[in-house]
């Protein structure tokens, strides 16, 4: 059993959850892709022990995700057991459901029976007695909010999470299963969308809703899968998400992306940052994103990543730069 890495408080910010008193680092570890069983685990590891050395006390998982399904959880769960038994009290573990995990009628959905039991096979898979943030992962339109909220509930009750949030739900419909839970006594902690330069939807009224209801937000996917970084500027690499279309598909690297990418580049260079960096700060840049969940495929990146902290503030110039690189090269998302 390895001895507790040290957990470097001072290299990032922390920043409060919507209106509650939990704070999560700027930058955040995301377990969706690099975690599983086709991964050697002392690599694994290696990203876990660095992030907790660059702040990153917060871990986000879910049940599906590997391969095979559950195997980030299974991983996560083994380094927790080697080297993080004596940090519980430090880190924020989160996990999801919702997802297809067994055959059957009960091995999907957001009914009570399937949440339930999949939380309760996470839990050991992770090797935790509960989890401080459980999310569903999307909406389940033939299971009924009342059903979803009163889950969550029971769920934070019966000591299995400490917090709950969703993911993937609409601006109206999290308006009302935050209203739902807040009737219940257990707020809805955070939400977690989709949110980069590719990507501004939430903009339009989730972080609105969000406001308004006083949670928080965790982003993912700030880098778009890749694409907000100078990966594809000389074409498609072999070992690449687009290659191997995982997440990413060749079609979506278009040359407006790669234009905007570039006009990117030259105002993240002025910065003194890389244009990884740069989607990062940006995504950060309004107060009601409380944290962006980024991947790593190993300690070196993830340090670059984290590095985007170290220039967080952006002039109406620079902003305005971006928005008109965008609308040159034609993004309009």
């Amino acid at each position: 059993m390895g001895e507790d890495p040290p957990v470097n408080y001072e290299r990032q910010p922390y920043r409060r959850c919507g209106r509650s008193g939990l704070r999560l680092p700027a930058i955040s570890l995301g377990l969706w892709h690099n975690f599983g069983a086709d991964k050697p685990l002392d690599g694994q590891r290696a990203i876990i022990r660095k992030a907790l050395d660059l702040g990153i006390t917060h871990f986000d998982i879910a049940d599906r995700y590997g391969p095979p399904f559950g195997a980030a959880e299974s991983a996560f769960g083994a380094v927790f057991r080697q080297d993080l038994r004596g940090l519980r009290d430090e880190i924020v573990v989160t996990t999801k459901g919702r997802n297809p995990m067994w055959d059957g009628p009960y091995g999907t959905g957001n009914n009570r029976k399937h949440l339930l039991a999949t939380l309760d096979r996470s839990l050991q898979r992770l090797g935790l007695d509960f989890v401080d943030i459980f999310y569903l992962h999307r909406d389940d339109d033939e299971t009924s909010l009342e059903e979803q909220a009163g889950t969550l509930d029971h769920i934070v009750r019966s000591g299995r999470a400490l917090y709950v949030g969703v993911s993937n739900f609409s601006p109206e419909r999290t308006a009302q299963v935050s209203r739902m839970l807040r009737g219940l006594g257990t707020p809805l902690l955070v939400h977690q969308p989709p949110y980069s330069l590719l990507n501004r939807g939430i903009e339009q009224s989730l972080l609105g809703v969000l406001e308004q209801e006083g949670a928080g937000c965790v982003v993912y996917s700030p880098l778009a899968q890749g694409l907000l970084t100078d990966r594809y500027l000389d074409g498609i690499p072999a070992d690449s998400r687009a290659a191997e279309g995982r997440f990413l598909t060749p079609d979506r690297v278009t040359q407006e992306v790669l234009a905007f990418v570039r006009a990117l580049g030259a105002i993240a260079g002025a910065r003194g940052q890389s244009v990884a960096q740069l989607a990062l700060a940006w995504a950060l840049r309004d107060p009601r994103v409380t944290s962006v969940l980024v991947g790593a495929s190993g300690p070196a990146q993830l340090e670059a990543n984290v590095a985007a902290v170290d220039r967080l503030d952006f002039t109406a110039d620079e902003l305005a730069a971006i928005d008109a690189a965008a609308k040159e090269a034609g993004i309009t998302a």
